[in-house]
């Protein structure tokens, strides 16, 4: 003889509720996973941004550092400064970077003349200059180095444009006021 079991109601609620709540879960996992990638592309896109611009930073530094350390430079020892400084960016691309190298000169008034640049895939930083009058007297001077990048978001590319970065740093020479290039291109 079969003998079939009745189910109870207080055990069909319980296994209706169980099916229930995995569908909910389902449910719930279907509509929060694209916020939860999207935010986590966002996350590495800003970090890679962040990661990019410190090194940005890094490179202005390194090149200007590199030519406040002489009184004189060569446009062939300049080169070999700019490949440092491009050398920073490693990993990343150097293609999108920019890069104005300017060597100033205070007149008597105090306003700064250019004595020579090296400007590449960027303009020329005019406000940089324009920033350190009155800074310093007849016959002394600054290098200013102003690095540039194009920042492409590899995942929210489609949500925002390049991001452009730009850092400057001024310097002042370590052994003579200016820093004299004859073979460079005068200002």
């Amino acid at each position: 003889m079969l003998v079939v079991k009745k189910i109870s109601a207080q055990r069909r609620l319980f296994i209706r509720w169980v099916k229930e709540e995995a569908a909910m879960a389902y449910t719930e996992a279907a509509l929060l996973m694209p916020l939860i990638v999207t935010l986590l592309m966002g996350v590495y896109d800003i970090g890679q941004g962040i990661t990019t611009n410190q090194k940005i930073i890094s490179s202005s530094q390194i090149m200007g550092d590199l030519i406040a350390r002489d009184r004189s430079i060569t446009m062939a020892g300049l080169e070999d400064i700019i490949t440092a400084g491009e050398l920073a960016l490693q990993p990343y691309d150097t293609a999108p970077m920019g890069y104005d190298i300017v060597s100033i000169g205070f007149d008597e008034d105090g306003d700064p003349e250019i004595l020579w640049r090296v400007t590449e895939n960027t303009d020329p930083n005019d406000d940089a200059v324009e920033s350190t009058k009155g800074l310093g007297e007849e016959g002394d001077g600054l290098m200013i180095v102003t690095t540039t990048y194009r920042y492409t978001p590899f995942f929210s590319h489609f949500i925002t444009s390049d991001i452009n970065m730009r850092e400057v740093a001024f310097l002042h020479g370590r052994k003579s006021a200016t820093i004299v290039c004859a073979d460079c291109p005068a200002g």
